[in-house]
Order: C-alpha cells, then structure tokens, then sequence
C-alpha cells in the first residue's frame, strides 16, 4: 500500500491490521497528520485510541520533488542503520524503531512529540555552543560504532546525492537559473561554473564520496536532520547512511554551522571538539562545497541572505576548497 498526505484512518488501520504492526485488534487509528515537511519520503503521524507513532514509506521518488527518481530500498540502508545502533547498545537521542516491513518499505517509530527541525538557525542566525557540543558528540558516536563490512553501500542513492552536491550545481547550463531564487544570483554564480580548476578539485571529493570507506556515516548531517523538543535533541533521517570517510559528516555539519551564523570560526570549533583523528584539510573542502552547492546549487535553504552575503560565503567557500 502506498500512503499519501490525505488517507482515511480506516484505510491505514485496516493497512496496519495486514502487515501485522497492530497486535492487538482493539487498537483504533483515530487520525493522521503529517508531522513535517519531508524531501524524501512520506511521513505520517499515526493516533491510536492507545498510542502516538510514526511511519515512513519510500518511494521510487523523492517525495517534495516527485520528477526525481530515487532508489526506493533507501529505507532497508536506514532500518539497518537503526539497527547497527542497536545492536552495539549505541544510546543516542533517536525516535525508537517500532518496526520494518521490507515489502512496504515501510519504517515504524516512537512518536518524539511535536518536535521543530533546526531550520530555523538560517533565520536566527544563532546556533549555540552546547547545541554544537551535543551534535558533535552524537556524530562522534555514530562514527564510532564498529560495523561489519557487509553494511549497505546505499550506492544508488549516493549516485543521486553526487550528482546533486558534486556535479549539478557547477554547470553552466543545468535547467536551473537562480535569478528566480534572487536576481543578480546567476552571475554570482558564473565565476565559479567556469572555474576549471575549482571544478577539478570537487571532481576528485567526489570520487572519494563514491568509494568505499570504513566509518559509519550518517550521510545527512544538516540542520533538516536535527530535531529539538525543548532541550532534547534528536537526530533523524540516516536515510543516506553508508560507510565513508568521517569529514565528509563533519563538513556537511560544519557548512551548515557557518551559514547560519556566517561565522568561519564555527569550523574549527567542529574540529576542536571531535576527538577523533581527522584530514581538517578535507574537511575544509567537503565544507566549501557543501555551502557553495546549498547557495548556486537546486537544493536551496530557507536561507535569507543577501547577495553581499552570498558572495562572502561564496569566497569563503572558495578558499576551503
């Protein structure tokens, strides 16, 4: 079964009755809701007469843009890597996984709350030390977990995310003209488009981003993934898990960080405080590709900036790779 935005509590009751998930028949869906705004995957907030739970169904899509394939068994690579957590005793601020049922490419979790993502630091422009420490310690954690080399290579949806972050945002004509983002935004652009130099060095982040490392990766590690529900922190969405190298994590984390407060400082306070051995000079690159391909790339943030301060992290950017 396919699960929409608008489906009748009937219909998904009678849905979670045949796959098994409600064991006991007593059990009454009351309403759905939808939690979020999701980019890849369809996300429902489930009442029951009995609990608050979450599911999540991919589709052979991306869910906010429906003209782009995605691989639908993106969904096994995160059950797996819930259950990587798991089974090390890994104890991190995560919704608790309730079940996976492969044939729906379906996840069920615990229901967090009215929990709010961390967009909202493009805004505020404020992002706090203790908000860092708790991030990177989770990071760290997750980086640690040992892991068979039989884990998911997620290579389907990681030839999807290159070619978005390494690849897209560098041509010159790609479909995409970002004066209908903010006008002067394509010029701007243009100076690094044609770069042939800069466009070689991301070439070759990119190949590494393609091979296979040794780190458990979360593969998504921006403000969209985080959650907060008062002073709990969550982080969700480990759909684009695989194993790689741990800078690429950090300096996803890292642009983000710098963006939203347009303070460079924030990227040696990321490296400062993992514990880790890291390469901080391709950490620095994966950081400036990541904020060069979030402001001239399709993958556009809630981030109000003008086009002053677009070229300022433009340069900064620049220089990191």
């Amino acid at each position: 079964m396919q699960l929409e935005k608008e489906i009748q509590p009937k219909v998904i009751q009678g849905f979670l009755q045949r796959i098994g998930f409600f064991k006991d028949l007593s059990e009454e869906v009351i309403w759905s809701e939808i939690p979020g705004e999701g980019n890849m995957n369809i996300v429902l907030r489930i009442k029951t007469n009995y609990r608050s739970f979450i599911l999540k169904q991919s589709k052979p899509y991306v869910q906010k843009y429906k003209e782009i394939p995605a691989p639908v068994n993106r969904i096994k690579s995160e059950y797996q890597f819930y259950k990587t957590l798991d089974d090390h005793a890994v104890k991190l601020n995560m919704p608790k996984l309730l079940g996976f049922y492969e044939d729906e490419n379906l996840l069920v979790f615990d229901d967090l709350g009215h929990c709010t993502d961390f967009s909202e630091i493009y805004r505020t422009r404020e992002f706090t030390e203790s908000q860092l420490t708790s991030l990177v310690t989770m990071i760290t954690k997750i980086h640690n977990t040992k892991v068979k080399s039989n884990y998911p290579k997620n290579k389907e949806l990681r030839i999807l995310n290159h070619q978005h972050i390494f690849e897209l945002p560098f041509l010159e004509t790609n479909g995409f003209s970002l004066d209908t983002i903010q006008k002067g935004l394509e010029a701007l652009s243009l100076v690094y488009k044609k770069d042939t130099d800069l466009k070689q060095k991301i070439k070759e982040i990119g190949a590494l981003y393609l091979s296979e490392g040794n780190v458990l990766l979360h593969g998504d590690f921006y403000p969209g993934s985080w959650m907060k529900n008062e002073d709990e922190i969550y982080v969700l969405d480990p759909e684009f898990t695989f194993l790689g190298f741990a800078e690429f994590d950090l300096g996803v984390m890292a642009a983000h960080v710098t963006m939203a407060t347009m303070e460079i400082k924030m990227i040696d306070k990321i490296i400062e405080k993992y514990p880790n051995s890291i390469n901080s000079t391709l950490l620095k690159k994966v950081t400036g590709i990541e904020i060069m391909r979030r402001i001239i790339g399709l993958a556009q943030l809630p981030l109000e900036r003008n086009l002053k301060e677009k070229e300022y992290l433009l340069k900064i950017a620049y220089q990191l790779i």
